[in-house]
């Protein structure tokens, strides 16, 4: 079960975060980009080849240390049918270093688009009488619950028959959320709260051996307090946290989704880490040639402030 593995991946490098792998082209080092560029040219396969490139560098820099990717499916759908190769081949590479792929595409619709979404992330998809073939085979993906049920159950469906996982948006991180998310409902409860309550029962059915669902939730790191009245409705649910570092949220911050046994969610890091090379921190310890040791490094810092946040609070 996808749940069971990802705690297994998180307790044996004893680090609950996850890497976020949102590629502009500007975040690529210009060595890797002129290298690309001669090759193919100054189009989308150029830098499509850049980006899987600059990946491949972070992906080799953290997979001893880190349990997960998250590669956001917006970055790679920008450069068309190029980009969406260097995400399937982004993908591949990470799962081949023992990572889980968790892809952020958001996706919902009805029941049946719901269905066809699933088969291309999580699923498998019908080529012909009794042959189907994995297309993306992410190991979960993120999916919208603005449709209700009949847009989440295909998505379930194939958690259960494929060992896959999904995180179900309840409360993100931007700024903006609250305009439909802290929205009151007659009995007086927020639209998060609602949706936290669906997302727990939801997930009833795919609970693993630690009394966790492959059914989890989103819930931004900037948004602390709503984390503590969550991680209460949201009992036996993963939860995935965006927001830290580049966007604002803290250790301080994120533990507050965590439960007692110190499991219960995955913390999210992207431009912080892709991009470490440039931050006043480590800049002037670290060539742009040697820009995936920065990565590493700030990687391992931020395991470091979680892991620490977390024994501070026991």
């Amino acid at each position: 079960m996808f749940v069971d593995i990802l705690i297994e991946k998180i307790k044996e490098k004893d680090n609950p975060s996850v890497v976020g792998l949102d590629p502009k082209i500007e975040y690529v080092p210009s060595f890797i980009k002129e290298d690309m560029y001669k090759e193919h040219g100054k189009n989308s396969k150029g830098v499509a080849q850049a980006i899987l490139l600059f990946n491949k560098y972070i992906i080799d820099a953290v997979y001893d240390i880190v349990p997960a990717v998250k590669p956001q499916l917006a970055y790679y759908e920008m450069y068309g049918l190029e980009g969406m190769k260097a995400f399937y081949e982004t993908c591949k590479y990470a799962k081949e270093k023992g990572l889980l792929v968790i892809a952020d595409g958001k996706r919902n619709d009805i029941g049946s688009t719901a269905q066809c979404y699933s088969s291309a992330y999580l699923g498998k998809t019908d080529i012909d009488e009794g042959i189907s073939e994995s297309v993306f085979d992410a190991d979960a993906l993120t999916v919208n619950p603005y449709l209700g049920v009949d847009g989440i159950k295909p998505f379930i469906d194939d958690c259960i028959k494929y060992n896959k996982g999904i995180f179900v948006l309840v409360k993100t991180s931007n700024k903006s959320s609250g305009q439909l998310q802290d929205l009151l409902t007659q009995e007086g409860r927020s639209i998060y709260e609602v949706v936290a309550e669906y997302v727990e029962s939801w997930g009833a059915s795919v609970k693993g051996k630690y009394g966790y669902s492959s059914v989890g939730a989103v819930v931004g790191a900037t948004y602390p307090n709503q984390a503590k009245i969550l991680r209460k409705i949201l009992k036996s649910s993963y939860i995935l946290v965006p927001g830290y570092g580049a966007q604002g949220g803290t250790a301080r911050d994120v533990v507050h989704s965590f439960n007692y046994d110190g499991l219960g969610a995955i913390v999210n890091a992207s431009r912080s880490i892709m991009c470490a090379y440039k931050s006043e921190q480590w800049k002037d310890l670290y060539s742009e040639e040697k820009f995936y040791e920065a990565s590493r490094a700030e990687a391992i810092r931020m395991r470091d402030d979680i892991n620490g946040a977390l024994h501070n609070t026991k």
